[in-house]
């Protein structure tokens, strides 16, 4: 039986290169059912206080709108997640997340940014017309217990090999307008 983590996934090509695809780790729908439920309930009531004439408190539109907005925000984010997937070739990368779907040869790859993020880290890969980004894996934690993770179990891998074969190296002065604590990779 194959005892890697299930987001890892080789797809062999043939006897000289192999696609390696890597999925993130999806997080729980608890949360983006309560937000749905959350939202149904307030503007549900919102609605049958309009329709009945009643008079209602001005919190239930101020409560029911951004309820929505997070809850499509949430279902936006998971659907995102469900469809987000990193491969690597031996022509390039490629990253697609249902609405954004990039392929960058190696040598297209021109600097690649290493950010420090609440859980993980975040990497943003730049080609000179497009880019995108993903995080490493990250823990979610409360009182000792790991709660969830989040990001891409290999992401640390993917960045290395991101690197190598896209012949990176460290760059000591970068301009991204505003300076961020992080790694930079350029080519020189």
């Amino acid at each position: 039986m194959d005892k890697r983590p299930k987001s890892f996934i080789i797809y062999p090509v043939n006897t000289i290169s192999e696609v390696q695809i890597f999925k993130p780790e999806l997080v729980s729908r608890r949360s983006e059912l309560i937000a749905w439920l959350s939202a149904v309930l307030v503007n549900g009531t919102w609605i049958v206080l309009l329709l009945l004439g009643q008079p209602m408190s001005f919190w239930l539109p101020i409560l029911g709108i951004p309820l929505l907005l997070i809850a499509f925000g949430m279902s936006l984010g998971n659907w995102m997640d469900r469809h987000t997937f990193l491969k690597l070739e031996s022509q390039g990368v490629a990253f697609s997340n249902g609405l954004r779907n990039v392929q960058l040869a190696w040598l297209e790859i021109q600097e690649v940014r290493i950010l420090p993020a609440q859980w993980g880290q975040k990497v943003q890969v730049f080609g000179e017309k497009s880019y995108f980004g993903f995080h490493t894996l990250g823990e979610v934690e409360a009182n000792g217990r790991v709660l969830g993770r989040t990001g891409f179990v290999e992401g640390e891998h993917v960045l290395k090999q991101i690197l190598e074969r896209a012949e990176l190296s460290e760059s000591k002065q970068i301009d991204i307008g505003k300076q961020q604590e992080g790694y930079y990779y350029s080519r020189e």
